[in-house]
């Protein structure tokens, strides 16, 4: 049984048209080595807003399994993916988050400058990933491993080849 991820890219010009999206496709290369489905893939503005109302719908309707943003996670006024995703969740995961920064720093020093956080609604693992193509695949590939047993912990489902307490 696959896990079900929802892509969602926060970009103000991507949303507008201004610019393709292709961070989701750096994140979808490095799932396509894993357990993963792709269901949802959707992009908004960067508004509260919006970030909100499909973390809700993906977690709450559609019952998905993990779900990863792109965008808004930097130091600008318009970036919000951080505090949209906080309101949402049910409780935060911080060291998904900061495995994400830690192992960044070692590839480029502006990872500190990510806001990303992870957490759980209900049934569903959120996580903030940098908006950047290659931060994000990066940032995918280090949670690679670690999400099959954290889907596992948050469904309460066995996956097949899923971790193995010793």
């Amino acid at each position: 049984m696959a896990i079900r991820v929802g892509i969602l890219t926060v970009s103000d010009r991507s949303a507008r048209g201004e610019r393709a999206d292709t961070t989701h496709e750096a994140i979808r290369e490095v799932l396509a080595r894993g357990p993963y489905e792709v269901v949802a893939y959707e992009v908004v503005p960067d508004e509260i807003a919006q970030i909100k109302r499909v973390l809700r719908l993906w977690a709450d309707r559609d019952s998905l399994d993990v779900v990863l943003t792109n965008g808004g996670t930097g130091l600008t006024i318009r970036d919000h993916t951080p505090e949209a995703t906080r309101d949402v969740v049910d409780r935060e995961v911080p060291g998904l988050a900061e495995l994400v920064r830690s192992e960044g720093i070692k590839k480029t020093p502006m990872a500190a400058l990510s806001r990303g956080v992870a957490g759980v609604r209900g049934g569903t693992l959120i996580i903030n990933l940098p908006g950047s193509p290659k931060g994000a695949g990066e940032s995918a590939e280090i949670l690679l491993k670690l999400l099959p047993h954290a889907v596992e912990q948050v469904t309460g489902r066995k996956l097949p080849g899923g971790y193995e307490h010793g």
